[in-house]
């Protein structure tokens, strides 16, 4: 049954996930307030650009709020009554958990339980929150399934993920809160994070220097779109999770649960090898990258690939923007946004 809702609350709209969400909602009708802080973890220009293309929609709302200050979260829960929440606004970066790991746990950890009791005291319908394809850490089965376990995550930025699906687990037990986990995949477009690959790599390509590429350029992901991710989202939103009847203790099912609490994969189901990955940048540009070959850095894995058998299933949408369509789509929008 699809849930009919007005107001959302996206956490991290600001951001590239965020942001993108919020335009779409608003398009769609829907009454959206953004909370961002709006920190330096990458270049703030580039997060008060996409705001000021959010800002002249009539129904968006903009707070500047830290996810971890409890007061102010309350406060923001009891004043606007959201009828669904998304949650994306986390500290990110796989890399940077290994230098910066308090902001992790202020951030993923202190301001989602935030977010959960929001959620508990004013009668959200439908909390959705985004998890990472990094939770897969270790594992080696391929592809990647939301009934996997995923006990062996290889960052702490991974083991913040894991720690929110738990988390949520526990408050759509407690409190019945229908909760939903989303696994993403690589997510590349235009407005994209300044610190991912590709935004790296063209930066880099245009100016003449080297790039760096780990794993001897043998790394795969599962590199999603981010049409692809939003249409995703907005779907599952629709969809309150709901109980698994066939769930069984004996057997504990890591995707579904007796409670109100799903776990969903959006990816684009074709991992692609990172060498691919550069040609097809470097055919955009017109132009071939100097290549420093680097092995695989602490904390990254050496593959990743979605399983989205059950967000076809359940939603009916399967992600299939391919890279020689995704990619120009980004440098068009890197190109026009610096003016090279």
């Amino acid at each position: 049954m699809e849930l009919d809702f007005k107001k959302v609350l996206v956490t991290g709209a600001a951001g590239f996930i965020g942001f993108h969400l919020s335009k779409r909602l608003l398009e769609d009708g829907y009454e959206v307030v953004g909370l961002d802080i709006i920190n330096d973890y990458y270049d703030p220009a580039i997060k008060e650009a996409r705001l000021k293309l959010l800002k002249p929609y009539e129904r968006f709302k903009f707070v500047k709020i830290d996810l971890a200050d409890k007061k102010s979260m309350a406060e923001l829960f009891r004043s606007e009554g959201f009828d669904v929440v998304v949650n994306l606004a986390a500290q990110a970066g796989v890399r940077y958990s290994l230098v910066n790991p308090q902001s992790y746990v202020d951030s993923n950890l202190v301001g989602f339980v935030n977010i959960l009791e929001g959620c508990r005291h004013n009668n959200v319908k439908h909390l959705v929150f985004a998890s990472s394809s990094s939770v897969y850490g270790s594992n080696t089965k391929m592809p990647f399934s939301v009934h996997d376990n995923v006990d062996h995550p290889v960052s702490l930025y991974a083991a913040s993920k894991k720690s929110n699906e738990l988390m949520a687990h526990a408050y759509a037990h407690l409190f019945n809160i229908p909760c939903t986990g989303l696994r993403f995949f690589t997510v590349y477009g235009p407005w994209g994070r300044p610190d991912m690959a590709l935004f790296l790599f063209t930066k880099a390509i245009l100016e003449d220097k080297p790039i760096d590429v780990f794993n001897y350029g043998k790394m795969q992901r599962d590199f999603t779109y981010i049409d692809d991710i939003i249409e995703g989202v907005v779907r599952v939103m629709k969809r309150p999770a709901s109980p698994n009847p066939s769930w069984n203790g004996d057997n504990p099912d890591p995707g579904t649960s007796y409670a109100p609490y799903r776990i969903y994969n959006i990816g684009n189901n074709q991992p692609v090898e990172l060498m691919h990955f550069i040609e097809v940048i470097e055919d955009t540009l017109g132009k071939k990258a100097k290549k420093n070959l680097l092995p695989l850095q602490p904390g990254d894995v050496p593959a990743t690939y979605a399983n989205i058998d059950d967000l076809i299933r359940d939603t009916g949408f399967k992600p299939s923007t391919p890279l020689d369509v995704g990619i120009p789509k980004f440098i068009e929008w890197y190109r026009e946004y610096f003016k090279v």
